[in-house]
């Protein structure tokens, strides 16, 4: 069984850069307060790790 985390979207993307709004799509989140169960790999950390500010880790499952 993979280790997986899930994510919670905490910020808006109105008024951000655009790669900061491409991270958040890139993460399947686009609207305030959805959770994805995202697979914990380096490039989902680094993707959540650029965006602290839009996104909180609410759990880390496996």
């Amino acid at each position: 069984m993979a280790k997986t985390i899930v994510v919670k979207q905490v910020g808006s993307p109105i008024r951000r850069p655009k790669d900061q709004r491409k991270t958040l799509v890139g993460l399947g989140l686009n609207k305030m307060h959805r959770t994805r169960e995202l697979e914990d790999t380096p490039s989902t950390r680094g993707m959540v790790n650029k965006i602290p500010h839009l996104v909180r880790i609410i759990e880390e499952r496996g």
